[in-house]
C-alpha cells in the first residue's frame, strides 16, 4: 500500500475518521492563518491509533465502524466528575438506567452523587438490557491556592556543587539549601529540574527532559555518605580511592574549569554503591524496603529488570533479543530471575533515592518553607528507556512529541520523545498516569509541569518525517486535568503548568479553573494585542509563577547586557545580520528599564547591573502573582544559560557549574555566604 504523497491534504472521508479519533487535520499557528496537515502525517497517525486508512477503501471501512461504535456505546471508557455533582456524562443516558459503583474505598453504591474523591469502578445497565462499565474519575472541583504568597529559589541540581559534592549538585546538597534558605531568607519553594532515571551510558544524554524513566529517581543524585550501610563497607581501601575519586571530580570542576562530568560521577557512585549493596540491612531497614517494593509492586519490578537487562545487552530494548522486547514473555522472567541480584541492586537504588528525595522535602518543610521542594515533570520519555519498554502497550509506536513550525522556528521541533496513546490511556482509566503523579507528589510540595498544554494535545511527528509533517493529537484534557487534580490534592501539593510560547484559546482559562498556575517570564509579558510594550505589574495574572528567566533563557545579567546574542552569533544560531539582532536586544533592554525608572525601581541612569537585576525582582514582586522564583545563578551574576535551545555539541547544554561574574564556580557555601544573593533576597522582602 502507497501513502499519499507529504503534500497531498486530506480527504473529506479521512477528515471525518480523523476527527472521531482526535487527529487534527489543521492547525492555527496565529489567529489569522491556519495550515492544513497533509494526509501522510493524519494517516501516520491514525496507524499508530490502530486505524488503518491507508488506502479510501480502508478509510470508508474504519470511518463505518468508528461510527457505528460510537453510536452504540453508552458511556466514554473514562467518565469525569468534579465535586459532589453528577458527572454530566450520566445525565445523558436513557431513563431508568440503573448504576453500580464500586468506590475506591470498597463501598457498593446506585447512585453517583456526593461520591467521594477517587477512581471508582461504574457499571450502567439501561432498561433494555444493555450494559456498559466505565472508569468514573471523581475530583475535587479544584486544587485550593498555597497557604501564603512566597519567593523561591530556582536551581538545576546538578550545578549546585558543594564541598562535599562528587563532582555534581545532589540531595544532600539540595536539603541544605532548602533549610538554608528556608530559615535564613524566608524562601517558600526551591524549584529544580526533572530528577527522573537517565538511560545509562556512556555517554549518558545530559538533558534531564529525555529520561529513561519518569515514575523512578536517577541514583545519581544521591549523597553516597548518607546512606547508611555505606559506613559499613568491608573494602576499606576502595572505600579510601573512591571517595579520593569524588574529590578530584569536584576539584576539577570547581578549581580546574572542568565541565560536569555526569559519567564519570556515576561510575565512582556506582561502585560505592555496589559496596553498600554488600551490606545487610539491619531489620528495621529490611523491613522499611520490603514495604517499599510491596507498594511500588510490578512498576518496580520492571524498572529494575529494565536495568539489569540493559548492564546485559544495552540501552536500547529495541535491540535486545526479540523475546526480552516484551517485559510479559516468559524469557524476560526467566531472565529476571537470572538476573535477580542486579535487580534487587537497581530496586534499592531506588528506594535510596526516594528516601533522600523525602527528606529533602521534609528538611524543607521543617525549615518554614511553605510549599518545599518544587519537582519537574519531563513532557516525555526516552523511546529506548525503561517507561517506553515496560509500558510499551501505553506509546504510540513510530511517533515523536514535536512543536510545529512557528515564527521563531519555521522548521518545527522533534523532540524524540514517544507520545502516550490516549485511547489507551482513557480504557486503563489513565492508570500510567495516575501511578506517575502519585509517586512524584510523594516527595513534592509542587510539581511543574513541562509544556501543560500536552495535557490537552501533542503534536506527532512520523518516525522518518520532518516537524513540518507532523499533526496533532488531542488528549481527553477534562480527563487529565481531573487525575491531575486529584493527586495533588491528595498530597497536598501545588502543580504549576509551564504554558509558555503558543498556547490555543481555552487552555490558560481551563488550567485556571482547576487552580493550576502558569508560568510568566518577565521578558515576555507584553501587551502583544496592543502597543506590545511591557507588560505594567498590575496587569500580570495572580495565579503564576513569576520569573524573570528560566533553565532555557540567557540568565538576567547577560539579558542585561547583550551577551546572549553575541553568544548565539558565535555559534551561528543566529538567523539575522548581528546588528540587527544586537539593536532588537538593546530596544527590548531599553523599554524594560524605562518601565523599572518609571515605578521608581530603577532610580539611577547609571545603576550597576547587580541594581538592575534587583530591580527587576522588585518588579516582579509589585506583579500579583502568588509565587516568585529567583534563578539562583542570577544571585550571584552568571551569564552563562545553563542550556541553549537548538545546541547540542557546540554549547555545554546541562553541564555548567553555578558561577559568578567572572565565570569561577561558586559553592554552595559560598552562595551562602555571598553578600550579593542575600541582597538580592532581602530586596523581595522589602
Amino acid at each position: 500500500m502507497t501513502a499519499p504523497r507529504p503534500a497531498e491534504p486530506p480527504s473529506e472521508e479521512l477528515s471525518r475518521l480523523a476527527a472521531l479519533h482526535g487527529v487534527a487535520t489543521s492547525y492555527s499557528p496565529s489567529p489569522d492563518r491556519t495550515v492544513a496537515a497533509s494526509a501522510t502525517a493524519v494517516t501516520l497517525a491514525l496507524a499508530a491509533l490502530g486505524v488503518d486508512a491507508a488506502t479510501p477503501d480502508a478509510v470508508r471501512t474504519a470511518l463505518t465502524a468508528r461510527e457505528h461504535a460510537l453510536g452504540e456505546r453508552l458511556l466514554p471508557p473514562t467518565v469525569v466528575g468534579w465535586g459532589s455533582g453528577t458527572p454530566a456524562a450520566l445525565d445523558a443516558l436513557p431513563e431508568a438506567t440503573r448504576l453500580s459503583i464500586r468506590t475506591e474505598q470498597g463501598e457498593t453504591r446506585g447512585s453517583a452523587d456526593r461520591l467521594p474523591p477517587g477512581v471508582h469502578a461504574l457499571t450502567a445497565t439501561t432498561p433494555d438490557g444493555r450494559t456498559t462499565h466505565a472508569h468514573l474519575i471523581v475530583a475535587p472541583a479544584g486544587l485550593p491556592a498555597p497557604p501564603a504568597r512566597s519567593c523561591g529559589l530556582l536551581v538545576q541540581l546538578y550545578s549546585l556543587l558543594s564541598r562535599r559534592s562528587w563532582g555534581m549538585g545532589d540531595l544532600a546538597d539540595l536539603g541544605e539549601l532548602a533549610g538554608w534558605a528556608g530559615r535564613t531568607l524566608g524562601a517558600g519553594f526551591v524549584q529544580v529540574n526533572p530528577l527522573h532515571a537517565a538511560v545509562p551510558g556512556p555517554p549518558t544524554d545530559p538533558s534531564p527532559y529525555r529520561p529513561s524513566s519518569r515514575r523512578f529517581p536517577d541514583p545519581v543524585h544521591l549523597r553516597v555518605e548518607d546512606v547508611p550501610e555505606f559506613a559499613y563497607a568491608g573494602d576499606r581501601d576502595r572505600v579510601r580511592t573512591l571517595l579520593e575519586r569524588a574529590g578530584e571530580l569536584r576539584g576539577a570542576v570547581l578549581e580546574k574549569g572542568a565541565l560536569i562530568d555526569r559519567d564519570a560521577v556515576w561510575e565512582a557512585k556506582r561502585e560505592a554503591l555496589e559496596l553498600a549493596h554488600e551490606v545487610p540491612l539491619g531489620p528495621g531497614r529490611r523491613a522499611a524496603y520490603a514495604d517499599f517494593l510491596a507498594g511500588q509492586g510490578q512498576a518496580l519490578e520492571d524498572h529494575a529488570t529494565w536495568y539489569a537487562l540493559a548492564e546485559v545487552h544495552g540501552a536500547d530494548w529495541h535491540r535486545w533479543p526479540a523475546a526480552l522486547r516484551d517485559p510479559r514473555s516468559p524469557e524476560t522472567a526467566r531472565a529476571r530471575r537470572e538476573l535477580a541480584a542486579r535487580v534487587d541492586f537497581h530496586s534499592r537504588l531506588v528506594w535510596l533515592t526516594d528516601a533522600q528525595l523525602t527528606a529533602a522535602q521534609r528538611t524543607a518543610r521543617e525549615a518554614g518553607m511553605p510549599v518545599g521542594i518544587v519537582h519537574d515533570l519531563a513532557v516525555g520519555v526516552h523511546p529506548a528507556g525503561a517507561d517506553a519498554w515496560a509500558q510499551q502497550e501505553y506509546f504510540a509506536a513510530g511517533m515523536s512529541v514535536g512543536a510545529p513550525p512557528d515564527a521563531f522556528n519555521a522548521r518545527g521541533q522533534d523532540w524524540g520523545l514517544p507520545p502516550w496513546r490516549p485511547d489507551r490511556l482513557a480504557d486503563s482509566g489513565y492508570a500510567p498516569f495516575r501511578a506517575l503523579l502519585r509517586a512524584l507528589f510523594r516527595y513534592a510540595g509542587a510539581l511543574r509541569i513541562d509544556h501543560v498544554m500536552g495535557l490537552f494535545r501533542l503534536w506527532w511527528v512520523p518516525e522518518g518525517h520532518p516537524p513540518t509533517e507532523g499533526t496533532y493529537v488531542r488528549y481527553d484534557a477534562e480527563a487529565m486535568l481531573a487525575v491531575l487534580v486529584l493527586e495533588a490534592s491528595r498530597a497536598g501539593a501545588v502543580v504549576i503548568g509551564e504554558d509558555l510560547g503558543t498556547v490555543e484559546p481555552g487552555v490558560r482559562e481551563a488550567l485556571r479553573e482547576r487552580g493550576v498556575y502558569g508560568t510568566s517570564v518577565l521578558w515576555f509579558e507584553r501587551d502583544w494585542e496592543g502597543d506590545r510594550r511591557p507588560l505594567p505589574p498590575d496587569a500580570w495574572r495572580p495565579d503564576c509563577l513569576a520569573t524573570a528567566t528560566t533553565h532555557d533563557l540567557p540568565p538576567t545579567a547577560a539579558r542585561l547586557s547583550g551577551e546572549h546574542v553575541e553568544l548565539r552569533d558565535s555559534l551561528g544560531l543566529l538567523t539575522r545580520p548581528l546588528e540587527e539582532e544586537r539593536a532588537e536586544a538593546a530596544a527590548d533592554v531599553a523599554e524594560w528599564r524605562e518601565l523599572l525608572r518609571r515605578l521608581g525601581l530603577l532610580r539611577d541612569p547609571d545603576s550597576s547591573q547587580e541594581a538592575e537585576i534587583q530591580a527587576v525582582h522588585r518588579y516582579l514582586l509589585r506583579t500579583p502573582a502568588h509565587m516568585i522564583g529567583v534563578w539562583l545563578p542570577d544571585g550571584v551574576g552568571d551569564r552563562r544559560p545553563q542550556n541553549l535551545p537548538g545546541t547540542w555539541d557546540q554549547y555545554p547544554n546541562w553541564r555548567l557549574p553555578i558561577a559568578d561574574t567572572t565565570g569561577r564556580p561558586v559553592t554552595l557555601e559560598e552562595l551562602a555566604a555571598s553578600p550579593r544573593l542575600r541582597a538580592l533576597m532581602a530586596a523581595l522582602r522589602e
